[in-house]
């Protein structure tokens, strides 16, 4: 009997799962197109008919009694689901961006994106990320109620500049311009000490909110140079840009010194700490505050990839967001290099 060598053995095992999950994988793709394809047909069917003949809301009621006994346990055709069906393809019928988009995510997914987004821009948004990211029913709802798409157009980086193009837009992406943290019990008035070891006591939440990709490594990271000890507040890891990320906790507003001081920290991360096969690491301020503007200049000619956000301790996007968000011609300009990198994956 031939004996087979553990490490070779546990190699090819891997490349038959890695093989049989993918197969899997797609084959559910393929399942979940032709669904997608015949709900698109149907609701088309009833739009056509509703217009050709007259018909009320009842031929909709009606259709449903009558396929649910003609299919008794299959479920989909509900009253409310064929209206689903009507509504999604008067939609996107004549949206020529939109409209391929519907059948690479979910029904449920397709649902959650036409019942929360007010516009286009931010359906093609979320739709893209759920194909690109896999995200969950409940982890794109979470991305909705968090404004991920106001804050997406918001953020303040110099990523442009300094991020290689490869990895940009998914840095872009891994940095919020607005962090919620309604999860902390914390009044008003605190101090950043207060806000970290908050932090601590709720990471997994923490991890959450900053965005899913994050791995914790530890607070008050402590660092030498030339013999004295300086402390980065929060030092996380982000899986898929495989870059360390640097956390620095402001309870005040911004002020333009913090961004050399975060750019110190991430060389000596970046000569010391981070491992050959890793990216240059990257650095988030989190401030109570900030002007705009202020950050704009003290970003401006930094070449470590820093981003600047705020925080809030409620759920709502602050009114004042609305104001600040681009014009649609600056909004579609800033999708397009996202949008063109995520059909290159």
């Amino acid at each position: 009997m031939t004996k087979i060598e553990p490490d070779p053995y546990k190699a090819f095992l891997s490349t038959i799962k890695e093989r049989i999950h993918q197969s899997r994988y797609e084959a559910m793709k393929q399942v979940n197109k032709s669904l997608l394809s015949l709900y698109w047909e149907i609701g088309k069917s009833i739009a056509n008919k509703q217009e050709e003949y007259g018909w009320g809301k009842s031929i909709v009621e009606t259709l449903s009694k009558d396929l649910q006994n003609e299919f008794p346990g299959v479920h989909g055709y509900s009253v409310q689901n064929l209206w689903y069906m009507r509504q999604i393809y008067r939609e996107y019928n004549d949206n020529t961006k939109l409209q391929p988009l519907v059948g690479e995510i979910s029904w449920s997914h397709n649902l959650v994106i036409l019942s929360k987004c007010k516009n286009d821009q931010e359906r093609e948004f979320y739709m893209r990320m759920t194909k690109k990211y896999g995200w969950s029913k409940n982890v794109l709802i979470h991305q909705v109620e968090a404004k991920s798409f106001e804050k997406f157009l918001l953020g303040q980086t110099n990523f442009d500049k300094v991020v290689p193009e490869k990895y940009r837009h998914q840095a872009i992406l891994a940095v919020k311009d607005e962090y919620t943290f309604d999860f902390l019990d914390l009044t008003e008035e605190h101090n950043e000490r207060e806000l970290e070891l908050a932090l601590m006591k709720n990471i997994r939440k923490f991890l959450s909110e900053m965005g899913g990709d994050f791995a914790f490594i530890g607070n008050q990271y402590r660092i030498q140079v030339g013999g004295e000890n300086f402390y980065i507040d929060l030092l996380l890891f982000h899986r898929r840009l495989k870059s360390l990320v640097a956390i620095e906790l402001k309870s005040g507003k911004f002020k333009p010194e913090y961004a050399g001081k975060m750019n110190f920290y991430q060389a000596v991360l970046d000569d010391n700490v981070k491992q050959t096969d890793e990216n240059p690491t990257i650095g988030i301020i989190i401030c109570k505050d900030k002007d705009k503007t202020v950050v704009e200049y003290a970003l401006k000619n930094i070449n470590a990839p820093i981003g600047v956000a705020s925080y809030t301790l409620t759920e709502s996007l602050p009114k004042e967001y609305k104001n600040l968000l681009p014009s649609p011609q600056e909004i579609e300009e800033k999708l397009s290099g996202l949008i063109d990198y995520s059909t290159q994956k």
